[in-house]
């Protein structure tokens, strides 16, 4: 099998510290190449991988800002379509424009789609729907008017965690900084239980992080400590009592609630999007439908038996079973065979 791996160019593949997208990218090639698969990963050309590297961008979008998006842009999606004749399928994690090029070339397209950003991309989506084998990363996520081959979660590399049976002493969110992501949220409730709270993420809305985060940034009860890599966000999470994933959205996955369980540590999540599928109630968390909840909710996170979250992660979110699951998808589309 030959596939074409599409991937965001926004950050490199794996990425350096942000970059959900590229980081399942980097996840998913490494783990079909380890199966025999031939892989080319259609990335930056300072990305890492084992399978073979097809470039033309030099750097990241985000790291570069010297660089045009919409000119690099299309000049990877056309780098990857002008060869299609090479593979017996590409796999899109690329969002809607690559469906663009779909009806130029006759190879099988497989599309993840990893949320909708906006109400405004979905015509694109609806033009190509039957062109394009469309995979959600949530049942919540799917959109109704849009045929699905699979619903397959995210997985991660169990091995970048580790797994800790001592319950911390403060509370923890990792992700964007916005108001989407509920960073103010986390503050209020870490205030409430009379915790120390660690933020860390890149900043994506700069004025909400001056007006609404950082005043109450003192080093001490709330602390920011910027994008981590994978070692730093280990012991992040690790060390935490519990994750706090207030999100004020419809969560499409949430790398990070899968991130945090693979250390062991409970998330206290709002009941948004995909949330009640990540987290198995009073196993891996808690899933609470307002402030209130999540702060009755926080002294209950260290009831909860660490190894075990640990277990639950490890069977539903590792990367191995993700790979099984798109493998799975790969052979029954290129044999025509309907996918349920």
């Amino acid at each position: 099998m030959r596939v074409a791996m599409l991937a965001p160019i926004s950050w490199r593949v794996p990425p350096r510290h942000y970059g959900p997208w590229e980081l399942v990218v980097s996840l998913l090639t490494e783990g079909l190449v380890e199966r025999g698969v031939d892989v080319t990963l259609f990335a930056t050309a300072d990305s890492v991988t084992a399978a073979r590297l097809d470039a033309v961008c030099p750097s990241p979008l985000n790291d570069d800002l010297s660089l045009d998006p919409k000119v690099w842009e299309s000049l990877h999606i056309a780098n990857a379509f002008e060869k299609a004749g090479s593979f017996d399928l590409i796999h899109n994690h690329f969002d809607f424009l690559p469906l663009t090029y779909s009806n130029l070339v006759d190879t099988t397209l497989v599309t993840t789609i990893h949320g909708f950003s906006s109400d405004r991309i979905r015509p694109v989506y609806r033009r190509y729907d039957g062109r394009s084998h469309y995979i959600s990363i949530s049942n919540a996520d799917r959109d109704p008017s849009l045929h699905y081959v699979a619903t397959i979660h995210h997985g991660i590399d169990l091995s970048e965690f580790t797994p800790r049976e001592r319950t911390g002493r403060g509370l923890v969110f990792l992700g964007r900084i916005h108001p989407d992501k509920g960073v103010a949220e986390a503050i209020a409730v870490a205030r409430a239980v009379g915790l120390p709270l660690v933020i860390a993420g890149i900043i994506q809305d700069r004025e909400y992080f001056a007006g609404e985060i950082a005043p109450h940034v003192d080093g001490e009860r709330v602390r920011y400590v910027g994008p981590l890599g994978p070692r730093d966000r280990d012991e992040l999470l690790g060390s935490a009592l519990a994750l706090l994933h207030l999100v004020r959205f419809a969560e499409p996955f949430g790398l990070s609630m899968i991130e945090a369980m693979a250390c062991g540590t409970p998330v206290i999540a709002l009941r948004r999007g995909s949330v009640p599928e990540v987290v198995d109630e009073g196993i891996t968390g808690f899933v609470v439908d307002d402030l209130r909840g999540a702060i009755a909710a926080v002294p209950r996170a260290r009831g909860l038996d660490r190894r075990a979250i640990r277990a639950r992660a490890a069977e539903r979110f590792s990367r191995d079973r993700m790979v099984d699951d798109y493998l799975r998808v790969y052979e029954q589309v290129l044999s025509g065979a309907h996918v349920a």
